[in-house]
């Protein structure tokens, strides 16, 4: 079995008002695995990611990347190895360019401006957005936007691509899209999402996160078509998308 890219032991984390976030969470992502982080409003889904690239630090437990432990002093390593695209692209983009954003990550890294470059071009090629690399980025729309915050992660050569909400306030078409381009990537994904059709188009992996504990970890179809969990767990799909219909399954009885 290889080395987790992801490895969470027995993670535990407060608040300092005292709010109990994490309990104890145990999670292992493997090389290429495609991963969902499923679960309602306040169980600890963002709380979790925030401790992937060290802008929390557990309270209790172990988080490492490729056998790094995740400690202040492997903070510039670590936010390499993991890449977090966050929910809102304008948290990311704030250089006068398209190019610019997307080589500002490898720029800090202090690689040469050859380099750079073709990260830049790859990153940008990699998620349709070559031909905009000059544009402002508050020039473009919203999904296009997304795309680039996207090229901006994959210029630093992650190891694993952590996503919060991609689908989010996508139109159709700029949904498709973007689950195309991420299907194309050869990266370990771990995804936040509450748009389950989207975690089992892009995931083969699902895990519940439910009042700081992981309480399902397994098959991203069989937790969608698992009626009682889900309801236990306020997950409800879409009306009249049915999982078993969608991937090669068929309904049961």
């Amino acid at each position: 079995m290889s080395v987790p890219v992801l490895d969470l032991r027995g993670v535990a984390y407060a608040y300092p008002d005292g709010h109990q976030a994490l309990f104890g969470v145990d999670l292992h992502v493997h090389p290429g695995e495609r991963v969902a982080l499923l679960g309602p409003n306040g169980a600890g889904k963002t709380t979790l990611v925030l401790h992937l690239n060290g802008i929390l630090a557990a309270g209790a437990g172990s988080v490492s990347v490729s056998g790094l432990p995740v400690r202040k002093e492997n903070l510039l390593e670590i936010r390499r190895r993991v890449g977090v695209v966050f929910q809102d692209p304008d948290d990311q983009l704030f250089m006068p360019s398209v190019r610019d954003d997307v080589a500002f990550g490898p720029a800090n890294l202090g690689l040469a401006p050859d380099v750079i470059e073709a990260r830049v071009e790859s990153a940008l090629r990699a998620v349709g957005m070559l031909d905009f690399a000059a544009r402002p980025p508050h020039h473009l729309s919203f999904g296009q936007r997304r795309r680039v915050a996207v090229a901006t992660v994959l210029a630093m050569e992650p190891e694993i691509l952590v996503l919060d909400e991609p689908s989010s306030n996508l139109d159709p078409a700029s949904r498709r899209e973007l689950a195309e381009i991420l299907d194309s990537l050869d990266v370990t994904i771990l995804m936040v999402t509450h748009d389950l059709p989207y975690a089992l188009r892009l995931c083969e992996r699902a895990v519940i996160l439910a009042d700081g504990r992981i309480v399902a970890d397994g098959a991203t179809a069989s937790i969608l078509t698992d009626a009682e969990l889900m309801g236990r767990h306020r997950l409800e799909l879409p009306f009249g998308f049915d999982p078993r219909t969608v991937g090669g399954l068929t309904p049961g009885p």
